[in-house]
């Protein structure tokens, strides 16, 4: 097909969008690839719309190779099934809920496993119908709380999910590495790299999960890797913890006076003068031999406001996306929750908690944290604090510190929580290395969803000996917008955009440049000639359009092949130009459509 720059509906712009903070959403408006609509909004324009359809072709390609069948659900749907697995309330502010005029509720969906689970349910009740593996590609809604980066974190977008039914868990173990290769597959098909990630299942559930995260920058995930393989998103990385001690002997803890010490800093350098520590005992006191107790407020699905005090290692930081993805099994969450460093009002309302000097739940002989009130608060502890360590942390009375407490001894917790940051130089929790941090974008997530929204929404079959049994199932996405996003992100020079040729608007932009009515003539043989040979043509035709525009515009729209008729058809020539590489060359118009060809063909 040839596409006319004269008729196609676009308008490229030379100044980058005031909104536009990374180089994908910059270059895709300019280039006319996209449009805002409203904040995390975007209106695809046909250039755009062309790299979307081969985005999705691939996705397409893939999964019917690992059988998969596509369906299509609406993107408006009814409260009920949200209602029956909870996510209608554990969603939270990120759902976009509406009414009919009849004040029923619906919903945007932001993903549709419950729709999924129906659907299969209404119409399968044997194991014989099994495995199963349906997916669609359609738009979803998340109420963002800031969209930002275009395309990478809107507030519509358009994702690919697919759902595998199987009667049991060999069968889902069998689905699950059916989808993981079939997305290896697409990003390579792409040009794009990622790097299959161990992440935490969250709200989701399940028994594994795994993110495919593209190594960039601008990317909002951070994620760990070692040289000997170990790779996992921070949410999931294990610390490797300490062996216990034996505390058999130890000395009693006791408490000091410390005023003025509400900081890890200023506590070690009192420690310093006040117990001084020998070298044969371990030497100066640093962070690392302090408990430090941080108070986090955490605002449940429900709206409710719950306080959790974590115990960590001083010259550790808490990260609080860790501990958001680690705090579901000791509260009841089940969906998106708030959390945050607990306030001036939250602390006012326990007034056991004396800011600055907090110590664990247990202290010595006498009950701390409301141990013995109706107020007792969570405690949990990093994998760090183990049996037989000895801190020095807060003894709950304003200027004072307990040296020597003893974990296990002299104070207990609730849970250990995988909660602090992880650092380069950590050691991997398989032995593989010290890790490395790097940020990424993820592009897909795949989950071993197990049983929960089978059994929520009663999805059964009868199995082999005539009994009914719940189905088990695995849950896989693919950003689709994202990835076009971040091809563009990984793809463009200070020119413009620079597209792998799998998903290129067009093989070739044949551009006429002069005012000769034989440059414009040659240019348009020469791009019936390529549109005969198979390949999509885009043509800059455009009368009274100065070459330095036409050219600007080719670079800045990014198809991989420019070829230019010009000056040089005097000579005979036009000259073909590599997008990615700059190199230019000058071929005999009557080679010019065989050289194209071969280019396509072996790029």
């Amino acid at each position: 097909m040839v596409t006319r720059l004269s008729q196609l509906f676009l308008r490229t712009l030379r100044e980058d969008p005031v909104d536009a903070e990374v180089a994908s959403h910059r270059l895709l408006v300019r280039a006319g690839y996209i449009r805002r609509a409203a904040p995390g909004i975007y209106t695809w324009l046909p250039l755009g719309l062309s790299v979307l359809r081969k985005v999705e072709a691939v996705i397409r390609e893939e999964m019917a190779n690992i059988g998969a069948q596509e369906v299509h659900f609406p993107a408006l749907l009814p409260r009920e099934p949200y209602e029956a697995t909870n996510r209608w309330t554990e969603y939270g502010e990120g759902l976009f809920r509406l009414q009919d005029r009849k004040g029923a509720d619906y919903l945007l969906a932001p993903t549709h496993e419950e729709m999924f689970t129906l659907l299969v349910k209404d119409l399968y009740s044997s194991y014989k119908d099994l495995p199963l593996s349906l997916y669609q590609i359609q738009n979803k809604y998340r109420d963002e709380a800031r969209p930002r980066a275009g395309l990478l974190r809107g507030r519509e977008f358009i994702m690919k999910d697919s759902y595998s039914f199987d009667v049991d868990d060999a069968g889902l173990d069998a689905s699950y590495a059916a989808h993981r290769g079939a997305y290896l597959r697409i990003f390579e098909r792409l040009g794009l790299e990622v790097i299959p990630v161990t992440a935490t299942a969250g709200a989701m559930g399940g028994s594994k999960s795994e993110e495919f995260l593209h190594p960039t920058d601008i990317g909002e995930d951070t994620f760990v890797r070692s040289a000997g393989g170990y790779a996992a998103n921070v949410e999931a990385v294990t610390t490797v913890a300490p062996a216990e001690i034996d505390f058999t002997g130890a000395p009693a803890a006791e408490v000091l006076d410390t005023p003025d010490t509400p900081t890890i800093d200023t506590l070690v350098a009192a420690s310093n003068v006040l117990a001084p520590r020998s070298d044969a005992d371990g030497g100066a006191w640093t962070a690392a031999d302090t408990l430090k107790n941080v108070v986090l407020a955490v605002t449940l699905p429900t709206g409710e406001r719950q306080l959790v005090v974590i115990g960590v290692p001083g010259d550790r930081a808490v990260d609080l996306k860790r501990v958001e993805a680690n705090i579901g099994s000791f509260l009841p969450i089940g969906g998106e929750i708030g959390l945050e460093a607990a306030n001036d009002d939250d602390l006012k309302k326990q007034p056991l908690i004396v800011k600055g000097y907090l110590g664990p739940g247990l202290s010595l002989d006498e009950p701390l944290l409301g141990a013995e009130s109706t107020t007792k608060l969570l405690y949990l502890v990093d994998p760090r604090v183990v049996r037989g360590t000895a801190w020095i942390t807060g003894a709950n009375e304003a200027g004072k510190h307990v040296f020597g407490l003893v974990a296990g001894r002299d104070f207990t917790w609730d849970g250990v929580i995988e909660c602090t940051e992880v650092r380069e130089g950590d050691p991997a929790p398989d032995g593989s290395g010290p890790l490395e941090t790097a940020r990424g974008i993820e592009m897909g997530h795949i989950f071993q969803l197990g049983r929960k929204y089978a059994e929520a929404l009663e999805l059964k079959v009868l199995d082999q000996n005539g009994k009914q049994v719940t189905v088990t199932m695995g849950s896989y996405g693919v950003g689709v917008t994202r990835a076009v996003a971040a091809l563009a992100e990984s793809n463009h020079d200070a020119r413009g955009l620079v597209w792998p040729r799998a998903v290129a608007p067009a093989d070739v932009h044949v551009v006429a440049v002069g005012k000769g009515e034989e440059i414009f003539a040659t240019a348009e043989r020469l791009a019936a000639d390529l549109e005969a040979a198979g390949l999509d043509v885009l043509l800059d035709d455009r009368p009274k359009v100065s070459p330095g525009v036409k050219f600007g515009d080719a670079e800045l729209v990014g198809v991989p092949t420019i070829l230019a008729v010009g000056r040089g058809l005097v000579d005979g020539v036009v000259e073909i130009k590599d997008r990615r590489s700059g190199d230019a060359e000058n071929v005999a118009v009557d080679k010019a459509v065989d050289y194209v060809v071969n280019a396509v063909r072996t790029s």
